[in-house]
């Protein structure tokens, strides 16, 4: 008796083996569609709920087509439910002289995706994407700006790869409807920051360039720190929908939130794509160290060009490193 049919007769365990090879990418595009790990996650079970009370009605033919035409659905369905969206925890009316604020390009849901939960996707022919590139932090941010239909189309054809015809039967539309979406879906879709970095690869001096960046961080060395940084860069810090741009207010920014000096502790890790860091702040009350927030990098034509701020303890905790560690400045007081 092949999966399938165990799974059909109420074999949980043959239902789990037989939906596992797709769970992670599944996961992926529910987070492209959404842009926020969390309603990924939860729209996942959802998904893998509904496949499993509808398994009598699958036709046996392409497992993955029907999964992620489940998980289109639910995404679209999700995506209506302005409700479920979680508020900004900051506005522009509370003001800030230094750095000067503006709006925010990237959409104030965004989380990001660890690197660790990503894994190969079989694109299909019609793919216009590379894998990397349609992970990236500024691609997902741009698709949360579409029309929720267009987002989906896009999603499915140029990063995808599905055909216009089973792009339609997934969205249960027709070809002609698929087309016209996709078209109206190129000519709108604007990454976030600036549109020329998203497809770019990886610099092979990336790691070189996080390096020095990140000592300059923990030297507190403006100068250094400056020079790293693009002439156009951009710190957000979702769900604050506020964004600083140009490097002075940058380091400005850094310098009052404690992101800077010898106290900061980082910890390297990935994040859709880029190099991140998990980083630490001395907690005043006790010896450690306490994680604080993920932050993610861009990094191109050798320099800094954005930086994206997250917060939040489960955000944290996706990226599988402590949460707290020892204080750096123990072993200094106790010499002293």
């Amino acid at each position: 008796m092949s999966l399938l049919d165990l799974a059909r007769t109420g074999d949980g365990a043959a239902f789990e083996e037989l939906v596992a090879p797709h769970r992670r990418e599944l996961l992926v595009h529910c987070y492209r569609s959404l842009g926020s790990m969390h309603d990924a996650e939860d729209v996942l079970q959802e998904v893998l709920m509904s496949a499993w009370r509808g398994l009598d009605r699958f036709d046996g033919l392409s497992l993955r087509a029907w999964l992620y035409r489940i998980a289109t659905n639910r995404c679209l369905n999700h995506r209506r439910d302005e409700s479920r969206r979680p508020q900004p925890a900051f506005n522009l009316s509370h003001g800030s002289t230094s750095p000067v604020f503006s709006e925010a390009d990237d959409p104030w849901w965004l989380e990001p995706y660890p690197d660790a939960l990503l894994e190969p996707v079989a694109l299909g022919p019609e793919a216009v994407y590379e894998a990397g590139e349609s992970i990236a932090l500024s691609f997902v941010a741009g698709l949360q700006q579409l029309p929720v239909h267009q987002r989906m189309v896009l999603v499915l054809r140029d990063v995808l790869g599905f055909p216009a015809n089973e792009a339609a039967e997934i969205l249960g539309t027709t070809t002609a409807s698929v087309n016209s979406a996709l078209v109206r879906a190129r000519a709108g879709f604007r990454p976030t920051g600036n549109p020329d970095r998203v497809r770019r690869p990886r610099s092979v001096h990336e790691a070189t360039v996080v390096d020095r960046f990140v000592e300059a961080l923990q030297r507190g060395d403006v100068a250094d720190v400056l020079g790293l940084l693009s002439d156009d860069a951009r710190l957000s810090m979702p769900p604050e929908p506020v964004q600083c741009k140009g490097p002075a207010a940058v380091v400005n920014f850094l310098q009052q939130r404690q992101f800077w000096g010898p106290h900061l502790t980082l910890l390297p890790t990935r994040a859709n794509g880029h190099p991140a860091f998990v980083y630490y702040l001395p907690d005043p009350t006790e010896h450690v160290s306490r994680a604080s927030g993920v932050i993610v990098l861009t990094v191109a034509d050798g320099t800094v060009s954005t930086l994206t701020r997250f917060g939040g303890r489960d955000t944290i905790a996706r990226f599988g490193l402590p949460l707290t560690l020892p204080r750096h400045d123990d072993d200094h007081q106790s010499d002293a």
